[in-house]
């Protein structure tokens, strides 16, 4: 269970790294219907750093865990965007844009491992 969880706060403390360096990739994963798409960037940069930090602390996991799976849900019109729209991403093949719209479901189940109590 501890080598999962830090897993798990790697890829969300990576992940939202990654969203400060290389915030024009992010920004274009955007659905146009959204506003602010900068900020919206760096608020989910934000929320995957505290998220993977506070799955390493015990008295923040429970929150942490539901705070991740609430993000994944809300970035998933991102991953669908882009999928539907993979000319704009002639960096990535079509069918890895496409499978990433069910990976967010195993990404969830892992996430919501840690929200139980021991």
């Amino acid at each position: 269970m501890t080598i999962g969880r830090g897993l798990l706060a790697v890829l969300f403390v990576g992940s939202g790294v990654w969203h400060f360096l290389h915030t024009g990739t992010y920004v274009a994963t955007m659905p146009a219907y959204l506003p602010s798409h900068t900020l919206l960037v760096q608020i989910s940069g934000l929320a995957e750093i505290l998220g993977g930090v506070g799955l390493l602390v015990s008295q923040t996991r429970r929150a942490a865990a539901w705070g991740i799976i609430a993000l994944l849900v809300a970035v998933w019109p991102a991953n669908i965007n882009m999928a539907i729209h993979h000319a704009q991403f002639s960096g990535m093949p079509v069918w890895a844009l496409w499978a990433r719209v069910p990976l967010q479901v195993p990404l969830i189940w892992w996430a919501w491992v840690y929200t139980r109590e021991r």
